[in-house]
């Protein structure tokens, strides 16, 4: 059974609204159709597509959620075991303007042996988001840490 594409990831977060107003107005996903749960859940899309799904986390969830999806950690912050969630993405300096303007922090990142220039941001929870970008839009900038620069073998921490 080999796997086609990455379906969805869920963020389960204290405040899915403000999660939800992040997705859509930093990285223009769009709220779109999703399933009557009988808890509080947005499927975010891109294009046609839903790939975030969102509901509410935490200490107080609903006995509808717990019956459904139950629910095995009760953290709202931080990636836990996923450290990220990466996409494709275009139009790089567009972006670096918009995370700008909205004053959203973010790290760049250039892996030239790929050929991609990457941005890596947190959304509300804490979780790591990585846009990769093709390095081909790269024009006058440098990243603040580059793959081919980095010492060769350097042993884990």
């Amino acid at each position: 059974m080999p796997l086609a594409f990455v379906e969805h990831f869920l963020i389960q977060s204290a405040d899915i609204e403000a999660t939800k107003d992040w997705w859509v107005n930093v990285l223009g996903m769009r709220v779109g159709p999703s399933p009557d749960f009988k808890f509080p859940v947005y499927w975010l899309y891109i294009g046609d597509k839903d790939v975030l799904h969102l509901t509410q986390g935490g200490k107080n969830v609903s006995d509808n959620r717990m019956a459904y999806l139950g629910q095995t950690s009760q953290a709202t912050e931080g990636s836990g075991v996923i450290d990220h969630i990466g996409f494709r993405a275009t139009g790089l300096e567009a972006t670096i303007d918009k995370l700008n303007e909205l004053g959203i922090d973010f790290k760049e990142r250039q892996v030239n042996d790929h050929g991609l220039y990457q941005l890596f941001l947190f959304d509300p929870n804490g979780v790591k988001v990585e846009l990769n970008f093709s390095a081909s839009e790269v024009t006058g900038r440098k990243a603040g840490v580059m793959a081919s620069e980095l010492p060769a073998g350097a042993a884990p921490n």
